[in-house]
């Protein structure tokens, strides 16, 4: 059996995590979407959006696989839809964690072409996702839908899900 310290267990941690805050806003009503905190652009729908594509960006970027384009959710219902959506970006992810760390082409933010390792970007993948889950969470509280525990949700809680 292949150990997995590394990358490779955050990144499963990440997509463990990320399934289940899609599951427990599945279980949110509709309006729970529209949930911010200070940004009204910034809302649930937004940042559950902004996770999921982040992934599929990352995973695009070092595989070469083909970008998916999709919407923001507009019903807690599309939560069955983006978990699977998750899945193939976390597979992405997984995949390229088997690569060498070997630095990859990246456009900033104006343009410019930077080169980042593969590590960093796997890295940045696991951190985005931990920092977006956060905030959902915090504008889903702000908005009076406190049932998101993130404790529940956190590394620990993945080893007693996973038996580790």
């Amino acid at each position: 059996m292949k150990s997995e310290i590394g990358i490779e267990k955050l990144i499963k941690h990440m997509g463990w995590a990320n399934q289940q805050i899609i599951k427990k806003i599945g279980e949110l009503p509709d309006e729970a979407l529209g949930a911010y905190v200070v940004n009204p652009k910034w809302t649930v729908a937004e940042m559950i959006h902004h996770i999921l594509s982040s992934a599929d960006w990352y995973g695009s970027l070092l595989t070469d696989e083909e970008y998916i384009d999709f919407d923001q959710p507009t019903s807690t219902k599309e939560m069955v839809d983006l978990s699977e959506k998750a899945k193939i970006f976390d597979g992405r992810l997984l995949r390229a964690c088997e690569g060498p760390d070997v630095l990859f082409p990246k456009p900033d933010e104006s343009g410019n072409t930077i080169k980042r390792a593969r590590s960093t970007i796997l890295s940045q993948a696991v951190h985005h996702a931990t920092e977006h889950r956060a905030q959902l969470v915090s504008a889903l509280e702000f908005r009076g839908h406190a049932t998101i525990n993130l404790d529940d949700f956190d590394l620990w809680g993945y080893a007693d899900a996973k038996g580790e």
